[in-house]
């Protein structure tokens, strides 16, 4: 009876994977139904995907500026995080993932099955109020006014 109900319990993960800019939505959308696929076949239950949209990364990535950001959400066991990052390592789409434990023995019936979501991600290639966007170039641009102000309390001080 234990291992009726240790069967039962599974463990919570989440997946982020990033895809190549260039893709489109459909490409992506079938690599979330690749991934959806798998986490069925092995006995998971995928909570939720998100893509997050077209986001800079912090470095190149497979000389790529920018990626596509991928969050899924899944219950399953071990296995099935090896066979979603062994799948997700043979797709040239790919260019990298990383998955985490959330929880251990998370019931799946307490959990529900979430509507997809997709953000927006960055539409601007540099967004409102960047450094670049600044007038007067931040420092630099004070520096006068100090001076101006210095000069006229000499001016006062002289007179």
């Amino acid at each position: 009876m234990a291992e009726t109900q240790a069967a039962k319990r599974l463990r919570e993960y989440e997946t982020i994977f990033l895809v190549k800019p260039d893709l489109t939505d459909d490409n992506v959308d079938k690599l979330k139904e690749r991934v959806r696929g798998i986490v069925s076949r092995e006995g998971g239950k995928v909570l939720r995907f998100t893509v997050w949209g077209k986001k800079k990364t912090l470095f190149p990535v497979a000389k790529q500026p920018r990626a596509i950001y991928v969050h899924t959400s899944f219950l399953g066991d071990g296995k099935l995080v090896a066979e979603i990052e062994r799948n997700l390592r043979n797709l040239d789409e790919v260019t990298r993932y990383i998955s985490v434990k959330i929880a251990d023995e998370v019931d799946p019936e307490s959990r529900p099955v979430l509507e997809d979501l997709k953000l927006a991600g960055d539409v601007e290639e540099t967004r409102p109020g960047a450094p670049a966007e600044r007038e007067g170039g931040g420092f630099r641009s004070e520096a006068p006014e100090f001076a101006a102000v210095d000069s006229e309390e000499d001016s006062a001080e002289e007179a």
